[in-house]
């Protein structure tokens, strides 16, 4: 279950979300030209193509929801999960740490029936 929780006492939320950075994933995308990227993975959302060039706009949503605390299963230092929904109020946006306490995300949109609880 999706589910916004706390940070471990003595988590600045601030600092957390400065550090985190977008990384992307070939897993979620679709190339410019509109073909599949050979390490699509065919359960993976795709990203839509407005984002996929946008990293300071995705990477900006990061840190805000950070900030906010829109986020759960929390490692030493940073959230496994970050949730952003859209300014649509119908698509919530999956960040996902790759390697743990690395601060590095790669995201998706989640399905229209995925909810994050918790999340307003």
């Amino acid at each position: 279950m999706r589910k916004v929780e706390r940070p471990p006492d003595g988590i600045d939320l601030q600092r957390v979300a400065r550090s985190c950075r977008y990384v992307g994933s070939p897993y979620h995308r679709i190339s410019i030209a509109g073909r599949i990227q050979s390490a699509y993975r065919p359960d993976a959302t795709i990203c839509p193509t407005e984002l996929i060039n946008n990293r300071g706009c995705v990477e900006a949503w990061l840190r805000q929801a950070v900030e906010a605390g829109h986020a759960g299963r929390w490692g030493s230092q940073y959230p496994r999960y970050v949730w952003h929904r859209d300014q649509d109020r119908e698509t919530i946006y999956e960040a996902r740490e790759g390697p743990r306490d690395s601060g590095e995300y790669h995201g998706y949109p989640l399905q229209p029936t995925q909810t994050v609880q918790g999340l307003p």
